[in-house]
C-alpha cells in the first residue's frame, strides 16, 4: 500500500539559539502504508543525520486495526542565528514493485530568537538636511529577534544624558523630534536591553540642525533720505553653512544678488520696502528675510489733476488731485465741496464733488497739498461745454449755406442753358432777333473783378445796337 502524502508541523513557538537542550524542529507523519517506510530529514536541500547532543530523529511505528503502517518522526535540532531563514522538510521512503519511491512533505520554516549582535542609529531625513522647524525620526533599528526594548537619550552638559524614552516607541524603536531647533542639535544616543540575557547595547549619532539667524540689514545714511540721494543696503546674517544673498523690492521682484545694495536718486517712486533674502544652497528650504524701510522725505507733487475740465453750468462733478510725498501730505481746496481722500503707498488722492456755478466757471478751483517740507498747487480750469458746440453749429450752418449756393447755382445754370432766363438787355434783344444773328451775339462774364464785368457787358451792348443799326 502506498503511503499518504507526509504531514510536516513546526514548532509552533519559536526555538531560542540559547536554548541549552536539543528544541524540537518539526514533526513529521507518514500514514496508512505496507510495508512501513523510512523517513529522513532535510535541512536546504541536506539530509541530517543523528548527532550527539546537536541532532536528534526519533521515530514512532504504530499498526492500525487495518494492517496498515503509520510512522512518525520528530526533529530535534540546535538552530543558530542563520536557521532563520532555514527550510526544513521530511522524505518517506517505501518499497513499491521491488523498487525504492520517496515522497517529500512541504518546506517548512522555523522562528529562531537569537539576541542582538549590531546596533544601528540614524536620522531620517539625513542629518546633514536638517534644517530649523523640521520634524525627523531618530530610527534605532537591532538585528535580534525578538526587537530588544529600545531606550533614548540626549547627551547634556558635564557628560550627562537626558532620557527621553517618554517621547519614543520603544517597541519599535523610533524616537520623533517635532519642530526642531539649534538647541536640538547634539549627540543622542539609543541603548537596547536584551529580555532573554539582559545584556546592553547602545549606539551614539550626532544630529546637527541647521539654522540662519541674525539677519540685520544697515544702511548708510541712515538719516532722512530726500529726492536724488544714494543710500547703500548692507545684509548680515550667521549660519553653520555658507550663505547667499538676495535683495527683492516690495512687489517680491529680485532686484540685485550680493549681501549689498546700491541704490542712487532716490524718488518718491523708489520702492519703500527692500528685503534681504538669506539662503542656505546646501540645504533645500533654509532661507530667512530682513525688511528695511527706505523712506524718502520732500515737498509734495502732484502728479496728476482733472483740468481742463468741461462742464455745465448747474451740474455735479468730480474734481480730482493726485500728489505724492513723504511723511504723508494733506490737501485742501479753495472751493466748498464733499471731498473724499484715498491713500496708496505714498500716494495720496483727493476727489471734490462740487456744483457748478458762474464764479466756479470763470475762477476755477485751486489743489494745495502741504506737509512739513512744503506746499505745491495746481489750478483746475473749468470750461463752459457750450463753446464747443456752438462753433460746431456755426461750423455745420456755413457748409449748408454751401451747398444750398452750389444747388442754385446748378439750377441757374441748367435753366440758362435751356434758354428760361434772359441774361440782361441783351437776353432780352435775342428773343425777337432772328435765328441767323444769335451766333454773332457773344458774352463774357468774369467773376474775378467786378470793374471788369461791367466794362465787358457794356461793350457787348454797343456791339449789339451797332448791329441793329
Amino acid at each position: 500500500e502506498v503511503p499518504e502524502a507526509p504531514e510536516i508541523t513546526a514548532n509552533p513557538g519559536g526555538i531560542s539559539v540559547q536554548s541549552s537542550d536539543i528544541p524540537q524542529i518539526a514533526q513529521c507523519v507518514s500514514r496508512n502504508s505496507f510495508p512501513h517506510p523510512n523517513i529522513t530529514w532535510h535541512k536546504n536541500g541536506e539530509k541530517l543525520q543523528p548527532e550527539d547532543k546537536m541532532v536528534k530523529i526519533p521515530t514512532t511505528l504504530t499498526r492500525e486495526s487495518s494492517g496498515l503502517y503509520t510512522v512518525s518522526s520528530t526533529l530535534f535540532a540546535h538552530v543558530t542565528r542563520e536557521d532563520r531563514n532555514s527550510l526544513y522538510y521530511c522524505t518517506v521512503h517505501y518499497w513499491l514493485r521491488g523498487q525504492i519511491r520517496t515522497v517529500e512533505s512541504q518546506r517548512v520554516n522555523v522562528t529562531v530568537f537569537y539576541p542582538a549582535e549590531h546596533v544601528k542609529l540614524q536620522v531620517m531625513p539625513s542629518s546633514a538636511l536638517v534644517k530649523e522647524g523640521d520634524d525627523i525620526k531618530l530610527v534605532c533599528e537591532a538585528d535580534g529577534n525578538p526587537a530588544p526594548v529600545f531606550s533614548f537619550y540626549k547627551r547634556e552638559l558635564e557628560n550627562s544624558w537626558q532620557d527621553l524614552t517618554s517621547l519614543a516607541d520603544t517597541n519599535s524603536g523610533v524616537l520623533n523630534l517635532h519642530g526642531v531647533n539649534k538647541s536640538s542639535s547634539g549627540l543622542y544616543r539609543c541603548q537596547t536591553l536584551d529580555l532573554d540575557d539582559m545584556r546592553q547595547m547602545e549606539k551614539d549619532v550626532e544630529l546637527v540642525v541647521n539654522y540662519i539667524e541674525g539677519v540685520r540689514v544697515k544702511m548708510e545714511p541712515s538719516s532722512p533720505l530726500q529726492e536724488g540721494d544714494s543710500v547703500r543696503l548692507s545684509c548680515d546674517a550667521h549660519s553653520p553653512v555658507a550663505l547667499d544673498y538676495q535683495w527683492r523690492d516690495e512687489k517680491g521682484r529680485k532686484v540685485a544678488e550680493g549681501n549689498q545694495l546700491f541704490l542712487s536718486n532716490l524718488t518718491f517712486e523708489t520702492s519703500s520696502n527692500f528685503s534681504c533674502k538669506v539662503i542656505a544652497p546646501s540645504v533645500p528650504g533654509l532661507e530667512q528675510s530682513k525688511q528695511v524701510a527706505v523712506a524718502v522725505q520732500g515737498k509734495p507733487r502732484i502728479v496728476a489733476i482733472s483740468s481742463p475740465l468741461y462742464v455745465r453750468q448747474d451740474e455735479v462733478v468730480n474734481l480730482t488731485c493726485k500728489a505724492i510725498a513723504f511723511p504723508r501730505p494733506s490737501v485742501h481746496w479753495n472751493v466748498n465741496g464733499t471731498a473724499h481722500e484715498y491713500v496708496e503707498n505714498q500716494h495720496i488722492a483727493s476727489n471734490l464733488t462740487v456744483r457748478v456755478n458762474h464764479d466756479l466757471l470763470r475762477a476755477g478751483a485751486m489743489c494745495r497739498v502741504s506737509n512739513a517740507l512744503g506746499v505745491s498747487e495746481k489750478h483746475i480750469q473749468l470750461l463752459d461745454q457750450k463753446t464747443p458746440e456752438s462753433k460746431g453749429v456755426i461750423i455745420v450752418a456755413i457748409i449748408v449755406c454751401i451747398l444750398v449756393v452750389a444747388v442754385l447755382g446748378s439750377v441757374i445754370y441748367f435753366l440758362h442753358k435751356k434758354g428760361k432766363i434772359p441774361c440782361g438787355r441783351a437776353g432780352k434783344q435775342d428773343i425777337t432777333k432772328p435765328e441767323a444773328r444769335k451766333d454773332k451775339i457773344v458774352v463774357e462774364v468774369k467773376s474775378d473783378k467786378l470793374s471788369e464785368e461791367a466794362g465787358l457787358l457794356q461793350g457787348a451792348n454797343g456791339e449789339k445796337r451797332s448791329a441793329d443799326q
